[in-house]
């Protein structure tokens, strides 16, 4: 469990200039000239500014254990709200919390743990089946009202659609990943909403 010394001023927000933009985490500097490394989901990494980008603000939560001190970076409150309740489950590192939000975007992420989703969450390289099974045991009630109001992308039309589960399922039972269908799916919704699910299928088939 990450640890917060009283000692340390808590950064829960960062402004300036975004001067670096990495797969895993981005650099700001601030207009003190100084400059922050920020780990991050890859989830949110298309919604960055191309560098240099003025005028850039990132939420951040600040992990302090007794040899380090690091700095995770979202675009929204609720991302990072999740990314904090993640690292209340026994076993959960920021590794492995930052791993689950590379794979999910928050939303999706929300909504499996709420559903104890098992398979969804053995997706996540470095969650095998008791680590799930644990997550899901210790945080499906937690999360919650954080499925119930989770925000989507902007523009995206939500993953769970007319029939999405029942869409990945079908997928999955065809040969996908879980991961692989669940993308397909998600990408089918952003044409708008389908009729019914076979339809959705067709259109997750079609785009693969």
């Amino acid at each position: 469990m990450p640890l917060r010394h009283g000692d340390v001023p808590l950064i829960s927000r960062l402004k300036g200039t975004l001067v670096s933009r990495e797969l895993d985490h981005i650099e700001v500097e601030t207009a003190g000239g100084v400059v922050y490394e920020i780990q991050i989901p890859l989830s949110i990494l298309e919604r960055l500014p191309r560098p240099p980008a003025p005028d850039f603000e990132i939420r951040t939560l600040q992990v302090v254990r007794e040899d380090s001190v690091t700095l995770y970076g979202f675009m929204e409150p609720f991302e990072r709200e999740l990314f904090s309740r993640l690292l209340g489950a026994s076993g959960v590192g920021p590794k492995v919390a930052l791993a689950m939000l590379s794979t999910y975007s928050a939303r999706r992420l929300a909504q499996a743990l709420a559903e104890k989703d098992v398979n969804a969450l053995k997706q996540v390289s470095g969650v095998g089946k008791k680590t799930a099974e644990r997550i899901v045991l210790e945080l499906a009630d937690r999360v919650e009202d954080l499925a119930l109001g989770a925000p989507g992308p902007a523009g995206a039309e939500s993953e769970d659609g007319p029939g999405a589960q029942e869409a990945v399922a079908a997928l999955v039972a065809l040969g996908y990943s879980f991961v692989d269908a669940d993308a397909a799916v998600r990408g089918a919704l952003t044409q708008g909403e389908p009729e019914s699910t076979d339809e959705l299928v067709r259109r997750a088939l079609a785009k693969r």
